[in-house]
């Protein structure tokens, strides 16, 4: 079961995905990313130890520098935001590529068992 006070940052994601209206505003990947940073940052506030999820995330900006090849400190929403159309856009984009994120070890474990086969 999950631990609400533990591991709740992608369980918000999904609610945001869901209704971005209702926790934005609107669709907007700045709005998603503003919202994200002041997660952390109440948590940090509270003195809440980062979670496996968040330690997950944080790797999220590599995986999209090097998905986009790119090696500046541009955040992981302007990289998407660059790479798209416009905010509504990136919104999805974020979605789409954090699921693909989110999936990366499965499918690197799906590879190795089949190599080995």
């Amino acid at each position: 079961m999950l631990d609400v006070k533990n591991e709740y940052l992608y369980n918000l994601l999904d609610r945001i995905k869901q209704r971005p209206g209702m926790y934005l505003g609107k669709c907007s990947i700045t709005r998603l990313n503003m919202l994200l940073v002041g997660y952390s940052q109440a948590r940090m506030e509270l003195g809440l130890p980062r979670t496996a999820q968040e330690q997950e995330f944080d790797q999220f900006q590599e995986w999209i520098q090097n998905k986009y090849n790119i090696s500046d400190s541009q955040g992981w929403d302007s990289i998407i935001l660059l790479n798209s159309t416009d905010e509504k856009a990136a919104f999805y984009q974020f979605f789409q590529l954090f699921d693909e994120f989110s999936h990366r070890n499965t499918n690197d474990e799906i590879m190795k068992v089949s190599l080995v086969s």
